[in-house]
């Protein structure tokens, strides 16, 4: 970059030369669920191998590289058993 120059991305961001910018601050966390309020969540056909309830609750989290797909999970209505699917 030229001295006193900007860096400018297609999205319309621009970062001056010397100064570092960081969105995310390091102390900032990730709301991540926890399984505490399941009764929001969508609900979905799915067979538990526990307890033969055709009902369950889903979701969907980023547990792998950013490259690899989602993982799925599935929350049993009934017993509460937790599936995951990669």
């Amino acid at each position: 970059m030229p001295k006193g120059g900007k860096m400018r991305c297609s999205c319309g961001y621009v970062q001056e030369e010397g100064k570092i910018s960081d969105k995310k601050k390091k102390d900032e966390k990730i709301a991540v669920f926890d399984g505490e309020k399941p009764e929001i969540l969508p609900r979905v056909k799915y067979d538990c191998k526990s307890c033969g309830s055709t009902d369950a609750y889903f979701w969907t989290l980023q547990t792998r590289s950013s490259d690899e797909p989602e993982t799925r999970f599935f929350k049993c209505v009934k017993c509460s058993t937790v599936y995951r699917e990669y």
